[in-house]
């Protein structure tokens, strides 16, 4: 892998960064991943010894099975040693580091008045306070605990004390629905949920706890075993001046089951023993949009994990000590649990954990912050960037982002023009900026640009990290060599990769290994151009990426036919300016149904309802018939394409019905027109 002389603009990394980086250039990279792929073993041990280990490994550092025809996939390392990630993340800090005094989290609220800050020392003890509360209430290693949290530093205290004791956390991101988080109750059996009262986003008041008692009404229904203790937390925005009780909105109570945070937190002792885990017990599970409709639970475990995430902090934002590190994300996405929780604290970084949005109470929010703590690694999602480039460069000179030193983004490919806008704008001309591709299912970054070792090109996620052995295959899976465009997959497993489906290792299997055995497949279609590097040019499945979260066609599909005059439905995504990709809908109704304005409105309440307000669709449209196959397959790939108001379909001979396509056309969403 040589990156010649290109014809493409290259940004070349920074002197400064060269000069102290963890990988100070493009060689010390190829060396050190010839290394990680020749002798892995060594490699990783050599990242193992730097964290504390109750008890060694016995096996080899990694085995596995990626060919689904030789028998089971699995993925094992670093077998038979045993260790607790909380305990690597805080007291090795606290007890052996003498970091104990230093900065773990500066907490922003959603408004500016609200902020406050948490040293290592001080995030143990609560952890350690909230991990006795959960063993009171039963909590042992291996049960789950479901966390339905904005972003307040109790959603790190949890998810840290449920990993001390060996339970298994799964965090919902709190703008889902109640119908969103009863499934995921259901499918990870959990006994105790935390939430909170209430949370502003923005300007607008939200009753968590209204939506999660409608959550376990519907495990009732189902007859699902429900939640033992409902754990709420009094959000501080929401308190009288008095400190006491909660002033802005009713929180319906159930005396039975919930009991308030502070209450059951006061006198709880601030020590507690960390459960010693073997390297591959689960550690958390996270449900990401299947294709199926039903969201898949993607399970993660200890050893590996802690090592990935790791790593590819320290290396992907080269961390040094005096660090200020802010990524935008949601701890509810696997952004915020590798890049907010368990990578930053693994290497003993400062963060900065952010409540709100980036336009409330106005425009700046972001400059301000990055000003307020001198931010010298900044990392968000494309869809941010666009937004505020709608704003332009005025809002940005307002503060001094003098501070900043390497730039990234997280969740989608980013177009080129919001590229160039970060890096020029936001980064002035000096930061690198990091454009990193990975997923719920890998646990971190997979390809990426090293900021002091790689040329970077606006829109690539250039090269591997160290490990990660991609290719790409055509259709037959065949492997393409050189400039190439179609699957995206993986020949080898990284320490940090998902390890099951949780409760079905048959979907599992399924969904990425059986297409190409052999090979992890992503999903995603790639293309590498003459120099190496990597594109990313989006899903090949039927799957959604809007505003960088994951979601399914069939998942949207499943919430618009329940509409009664619904008979049918088929979605696809067209570009976005801010999103990058939007939902547009097609709906067939049953006979005499009127499509009309009203029928519009309470489907798009109806998906906000199932799913929650990210896959609420941007266009739908009247679709007396859909494109099928003589078979009766949707055509997605033409939907798409009328959808996009291009008229160049190609061959239609496999239609059972062409005219219908002319129809469609003429009945395009004036919006979107």
């Amino acid at each position: 892998m040589v990156v010649p002389e290109s014809q493409d603009k290259m940004y070349y990394p920074p002197d400064d960064l060269k000069r102290d980086g963890h990988v100070p250039d493009f060689n010390s990279y190829l060396a050190l991943y010839r290394k990680s792929l020749e002798n892995p073993e060594a490699f990783w041990k050599e990242v193992a010894n730097e964290f504390f280990w109750k008890k060694s490994a016995t096996g080899p550092m990694l085995q596995y099975n990626f060919d689904v025809t030789k028998g089971n996939i699995y993925v094992k390392f670093m077998e038979g040693a045993k260790t607790n990630i909380c305990y690597n993340v805080l007291d090795r800090h606290v007890k052996e580091r003498d970091l104990g005094e230093k900065v773990a989290y500066y907490w922003e609220g959603n408004s500016p008045d609200h902020h406050m800050t948490i040293t290592y020392r001080q995030l143990l003890s609560q952890v350690c306070r909230c991990a006795n509360v959960l063993k009171t209430m039963g909590v042992k290693k291996g049960d789950r605990v479901s966390i339905y949290l904005p972003m307040i530093p109790e959603l790190v205290y949890t998810m840290l004390a449920c990993a001390r004791i060996g339970a298994v956390h799964s965090i919902v991101f709190a703008g889902f629905s109640s119908e969103s988080l009863c499934e995921r109750i259901i499918d990870a059996q959990s006994s105790v949920l935390v939430t909170a009262d209430g949370v502003y986003r923005g300007e607008k008041l939200i009753n968590l706890k209204q939506i999660v008692d409608e959550a376990l009404e519907k495990c009732r229904e189902k007859d699902a075993p429900s939640i033992n203790k409902c754990v709420v937390v009094r959000h501080h925005a929401l308190r009288t001046k008095s400190g006491a009780g909660c002033n802005k909105l009713q929180t319906p109570w159930d005396s039975e089951c919930d009991v308030w945070w502070d209450e059951v937190m006061r006198d709880s002792p601030e020590e507690c023993e960390p459960e010693w885990m073997d390297a591959e017990d689960p550690l958390f599970i996270l449900y990401t949009s299947g294709s199926t409709g039903k969201p898949k639970g993607v399970l993660h475990s200890v050893a590996g994990y802690l090592l990935y995430t790791s790593l590819t902090f320290k290396y992907v934002f080269d961390h040094h000590y005096d660090d200020v590190y802010w990524c935008t994300a949601d701890i509810g996405w696997i952004t915020g649990h590798s890049y907010i929780t368990y990578g930053p604290l693994a290497n003993g970084a400062t963060s900065v954990l952010f409540e709100g949005i980036p336009v409330h109470p106005h425009v700046g929010r972001f400059w301000e912050i990055i000003e307020k703590y001198k931010v010298t690694k900044f990392y968000t999602a494309p869809t941010a960037i666009r937004l505020l480039m709608k704003y332009g460069r005025q809002p940005l000179q307002k503060y001094d982002l003098s501070s900043l030193r390497i730039l990234g983004t997280v969740g989608e490919p980013i177009n080129p023009e919001a590229w160039q806008w970060y890096h020029e704008a936001v980064g002035q001309g000096r930061c690198p900026v990091v454009d990193t591709f990975w997923q719920t299912e890998t646990g971190g970054h997979v390809l990426t640009p090293l900021p002091a070792a790689t040329p970077l090109k606006p829109g690539s996620a250039t090269f591997p990290f160290f490990g990660v052995e991609p290719t790409i295959l055509n259709e037959h899976g065949e492997e393409l060599e050189g400039e190439a465009e179609g699957y995206l997959v993986f020949r080898r497993p990284w320490p940090g990769i998902m390890r099951t489906v949780y409760r079905d290792q048959e979907r599992f299997e399924n969904t990425y290994f059986k297409k190409f055995p052999g090979f992890y497949v992503t999903g995603d279609g790639c293309r590498r151009d003459k120099d190496g590097y990597y594109w990313i040019t989006g899903r090949i499945d039927d799957m959604l990426n809007v505003s960088g979260h994951l979601m399914s066609t069939a998942e949207v599909e499943a919430a618009l036919t329940e509409h009664p005059d619904v008979a049918e439905s088929a979605v696809v995504s067209r570009p976005h300016k801010v999103k990058g990709e939007c939902l547009y809908c097609f709906v067939t109704l049953k006979d005499s149904k009127e499509f009309t304005h009203t029928l519009v409105e309470e489907l798009k309440r109806l998906v906000r309802e199932k799913i929650g307000p990210i896959a609420m669709p941007d266009f739908i449209q009247n679709a007396p018939a859909l494109p099928k196959t003589r078979s009766g397959k949707i055509m997605r790939r033409i939907l798409r394409q009328i959808a996009r108001n291009e008229k160049d379909l190609g061959d239609l001979s496999t239609l059972a019905d062409p005219k219908v396509v002319e129809v469609l056309f003429s009945q395009r969403c004036e919006a979107a027109a």
